[in-house]
């Protein structure tokens, strides 16, 4: 087996860290604190091409593979995790489904917008009854000529309060219990209206909103793949997305170690530096082992996906894998800072912040428990 990158690969993964590095870890903990959607990140995210990535060039975009974006998110979340937060749930998220299930009408008309950043992508399935359990959703699509009138309320919606396209899921009632369907929903729309974004606790420059639909009336044309389909539109989005969040979580795990390896050089205690402490210096050691096993599996998971091959498990134990160690590295370098790493003037408290939310979005390490044991009984 080759665990070499490709040269495209290598080439993306250094312009993402450039990039990273040069303008996004300046403003991290300046975007953290302001709470509000990373408008900066956004266009130079669209400026360099990252938020069109793996779209094709006859739709606007670079025509890369799923690995290179999961390396560029990687890098990309190193520095700031809100800022890979929205480009996934954009290009994976939204972008992915309309390019993987949309017709050719639908590519032309939105795909090029989105992956030049001239609009923002959004994906809707999370009401607030229905979280992991997505077949529970109690928006409905009630058909009326060529429309469709649709009614309920999503939550948590990643880019909600600034989306101008989003990728919605409501439920056929007379195609019960295998009703649900997806449709493209654009801003202005009559019937669509956006809540108030959200109080987080961590991933402040990626906001999150409610979004309603009262009476929303979505032309037949705005329907995503077949009547009835959602679900699968829903899964193999959600199974591309984790690739997306592994990788995330990664780059919050590299930032952690590399952050405190760097202070327990600096930091002396007992007349000599904190790396010299076997219970500091084994903690970063353990760190870097689960990173490389982290990486290397959603390495495979992206491999998979470019190939046409199943990855909706490898996808699973990445994302499992990868969130549950983020969390678990930043408790660790707050540790290792000390009550430095408590206070907020360090980075290790984001860290601890933004790595939560990668164990719980776009599937629980509860819910990828479950599609591994499935895969494992059978």
């Amino acid at each position: 087996m080759d665990f070499e990158l490709t040269k495209q690969q290598k080439d993306i993964q250094t312009a993402a860290r450039d990039f990273a590095k040069k303008e996004l870890e300046p403003v991290a903990d300046e975007l953290d604190l302001a709470e509000e959607f990373a408008w900066s990140s956004f266009k130079w995210m669209a400026k360099l091409g990252f938020t069109g990535m793996v779209l094709p060039t006859e739709y606007g975009g670079s025509g890369f593979d799923e690995l290179s974006l999961a390396l560029a998110i990687e890098e990309i979340a190193r520095a700031c995790a809100s800022t890979a937060d929205i480009l996934d749930a954009h290009l994976i998220l939204c972008a992915g489904p309309i390019y993987q299930y949309g017709n050719e009408e639908q590519r032309q008309k939105f795909l090029p917008s989105l992956a030049k950043g001239e609009k923002v992508g959004s994906f809707a399935i999370t009401e607030p009854e229905a979280g992991s359990d997505i077949g529970g959703i109690k928006t409905e699509a009630a058909k009326d000529g060529d429309d469709y009138i649709l009614n309920g309320q999503k939550t948590f919606i990643t880019n909600g309060d600034v989306c101008d396209i989003v990728v919605v899921f409501a439920g056929i009632p007379e195609l019960a219990p295998r009703g649900m369907t997806a449709f493209i929903v654009e801003k202005g729309m009559p019937g669509f209206s956006k809540g108030e974004k959200f109080k987080k606790l961590g991933m402040h420059a990626a906001t999150n909103a409610e979004l309603f639909f009262d009476d929303c009336r979505v032309r037949a044309a705005n329907l995503l793949g077949e009547e009835g389909k959602g679900m699968r539109i829903a899964l193999s989005t959600l199974d591309r997305g984790r690739i997306g969040i592994a990788a995330q979580a990664v780059g919050i795990a590299q930032a952690v170690l590399e952050k405190s390896a760097d202070y327990s050089k600096k930091r002396v205690q007992f007349g000599a530096p904190i790396s010299k402490n076997q219970n500091i210096s084994w903690k970063l050691a353990d760190m870097a082992t689960e990173i490389e096993a982290a990486r290397f599996l959603y390495y495979k998971a992206a491999y998979l996906a470019d190939k046409g091959k199943p990855f909706s498990t490898n996808a699973a134990m990445a994302k499992l894998f990868a969130s549950e160690l983020a969390m678990k590295a930043a408790t660790w370098g707050i540790q290792i800072f000390g009550g430095y790493g408590y206070m907020m003037e360090y980075p290790m408290q984001r860290y601890f912040r933004d790595a939560k939310l990668t164990e719980i979005y776009e599937g629980t390490s509860g819910v990828q428990r479950m599609v591994i044991s499935r895969a494992v009984l059978g």
